[in-house]
């Protein structure tokens, strides 16, 4: 299917990289490249690399920045290797990086990758469909402890313990092959009050199990390790979370990056040498307008933090 996804919080992200025509900026996720497309269009002299671990999402990309294409590179990575891409670039910093954490549209949409718990597909939910590990793997082969563990942590499922064992005792009898069948086991397993709530039953699970077969939490830790100390004075560095899971981790590690000396308030003097690395601009995520929200809906959880290279 063709890859078209309406990019969240598309304006103040872009505007929030302060961009300057000459300068060098990253797109960590490209999806369908809407982000990517607004910031090519500021570019003069200036240079865009793009990642994405999707290549079919890699492919829409390229077409959607044809008319920009001599100012962009693209590259088939996970942004958790972002310092090795940068090295292989031989770049040593850039002027802004943007990530926007979320699942795009036409992996929801696509029935194939199996992301969707309200279509019938094989159990896939690779964001990158040349790695090894699927959901099917996930729910098939994980002991239940684990699975437990997943669902709780990833998706802050408080059924989770009804959910695995109900997943353990199914698959005792045949393997858990497609979403439906996965999506109607975990309602199954769910008590009457928990049904009763707007949103579907499975949509925590399916969240965690996609985070556990992608390894989303580990990639956003290792992104964030490393995106600050690559960026030039003055550079921005924004990212777009879906879930608290995400917002947590990027918050903390502005927060971490913003604080100056740690030594005892009591020393007379600091010995521990630690500045400052960013200002932190955004005291309070943005987060989507009603415009934005009557016209994509799944901007409702979008948050956008912000960061600047002291």
């Amino acid at each position: 299917m063709a890859f078209e996804h309406q990019s969240v919080l598309l304006i103040p992200a872009v505007e929030a990289l302060h961009i300057r025509p000459d300068g060098i900026y990253l797109d960590g996720t490209l999806g369908g490249a809407g982000h990517s497309f607004e910031i090519a269009a500021r570019l003069t002299t200036g240079h865009l690399i793009g990642l994405d671990r999707d290549q079919v999402a890699l492919a829409a990309a390229r077409e959607r920045l044809e008319p920009y294409i001599d100012r962009v590179t693209l590259v088939h990575s996970n942004f958790s290797r972002l310092a090795d891409v940068l090295d292989d670039l031989g770049i040593n910093r850039v002027d802004g990086m943007l990530f926007d954490l979320g699942v795009s549209s036409p992996q929801l949409d696509d029935k194939e990758r199996g992301f969707s718990y309200m279509a019938d597909a094989p159990l896939d939910m690779r964001m990158d469909r040349s790695e090894g590990r699927t959901a099917y793997d996930v729910v098939n082969t994980y002991d239940q402890e684990s699975l437990k563990r997943i669902l709780y942590q990833y998706g802050e499922e408080r059924y989770a313990p009804r959910i695995a064992a109900a997943i353990v005792q199914r698959r005792v009898e045949k393997p858990i092959e497609t979403t439906l069948e996965l999506s109607e086991l975990i309602r199954s397993a769910m008590p009457p009050q928990a049904l009763r709530e707007k949103q579907h039953p499975a949509k925590r699970s399916f969240q965690a199990i996609r985070i556990a077969v992608n390894d989303e939490l580990a990639a956003v830790e290792q992104m964030l390790s490393v995106a600050m100390d690559r960026l030039n004075p003055g550079g921005r560095l924004a990212v777009i979370t879906f879930h608290s899971l995400e917002d947590r981790l990027v918050k903390s590690a502005m927060q971490e990056a913003a604080r100056g000396c740690t030594c005892p308030k009591d020393f007379p003097v600091c010995v521990c040498g630690k500045k400052p690395k960013v200002t932190i601009l955004t005291r309070h995520p943005i987060v989507a307008d009603q415009r934005e929200l009557a016209e994509n809906p799944r901007a409702r959880s979008a948050k956008l933090r912000v960061a600047e290279r002291i």
